[in-house]
């Protein structure tokens, strides 16, 4: 099965295109999970990114997969995708088969990959990331661990903040600022500034509140282009929109702040860039969705 990075390079024409292709692959993969959860399909639980696909889009855009090292969270399969673009290999971890990312034996938030890694801990793979950013600052590569506002009441997130600090160590710490922690507002569980969080520890970091992956593409690269080459931390702070529950069916949010938060969407946003083709690109990510997930749906099951 083709990587869905290859399959945009034979299919879309321009990178407007590409981009748009790739966001679709990651609002489509998310989407088709809620349906198989909503049948029975899947067991356990699921956290998808929709609404927040183009910051995982701008970051990996920014970074060298090849040498740098990712740490996502529980709300992880964006990040992943956008990264690989192994779709087959995510479908059959999350049903439990043998293809799968982990043997499928990691299920929907603990995946290891080449050097991308998740996990459902929150912060807990803030020490590891710059762990790894420690073990990397006499080299070229960086460390990129993704955290949301749900995590800064997290002491490990500090933690690493502060040794980030001390050693200098390349890792950029990207914060996916959706305004709620699974049912909690943000306003309700977190005082003080997010965006200044880094402040106090000398970390330079820059916040923007846009889901628009024309603004964020180029604040990501001057983020990742700061760590590279100064070798040293960045907090970058995105203001976001959750478009779907925490994980399956827990969204207690009025329907006219949901209302209210599409009109941020990131995909009617590119949707609007690129006109008429959306749609045929739409049917294109459809057809190698489904060859992927009747491919990890025939594959075994890990624990046959």
């Amino acid at each position: 099965m083709r990587h869905f990075h290859d399959f945009v390079q034979s299919t879309a024409s321009e990178p407007a295109a590409a981009d748009y292709m790739t966001m679709s692959f990651l609002r489509q993969f998310e989407l088709r999970l809620l349906d198989m959860f909503s049948k029975g399909l899947l067991a356990g639980t699921t956290h998808t990114c929709i609404g927040q696909e183009a910051n995982a889009i701008a970051i990996m855009a920014a970074i060298d997969r090849k040498k740098d090292t990712v740490w996502s969270n529980h709300r992880c399969h964006g990040h992943f995708l956008a990264y690989c673009g192994d779709a087959f290999s995510l479908f059959a971890e999350i049903l439990g088969r043998k293809d799968g990312v982990c043997g499928g034996r990691g299920g929907s938030q603990h995946l290891a990959c080449r050097n991308f890694y998740s996990s459902g801990i929150q912060g807990g793979l803030v020490p590891l990331a710059v762990g790894t950013a420690y073990a990397e600052r006499d080299a070229e590569a960086i460390s990129v661990v993704f955290l949301g506002d749900g995590t800064m009441g997290e002491g490990a997130v500090y933690e690493g903040l502060n040794l980030a600090a001390l050693w200098n160590c390349p890792v950029l710490f990207v914060v996916e600022d959706n305004g709620i922690a699974q049912t909690t507002p943000r306003h309700m569980g977190v005082a003080g500034s997010i965006a200044a969080r880094a402040e106090p520890f000398g970390i330079r970091s820059r916040s923007i509140r846009s889901t628009d992956l024309a603004e964020l593409a180029p604040l990501a690269r001057e983020a990742a282009e700061y760590v590279r080459g100064e070798r040293k931390p960045f907090w970058l702070h995105i203001e976001t929109v959750r478009l779907q529950a925490h994980s399956k069916s827990d969204d207690t949010r009025p329907e006219s702040e949901l209302q209210e938060l599409r009109r941020r969407d990131c995909l009617d946003l590119a949707r609007r860039d690129i006109g008429a083709q959306a749609e045929v690109l739409d049917d294109f990510v459809r057809a190698y969705l489904d060859q992927c997930l009747e491919a990890a749906m025939a594959s075994e099951e890990a624990c046959a």
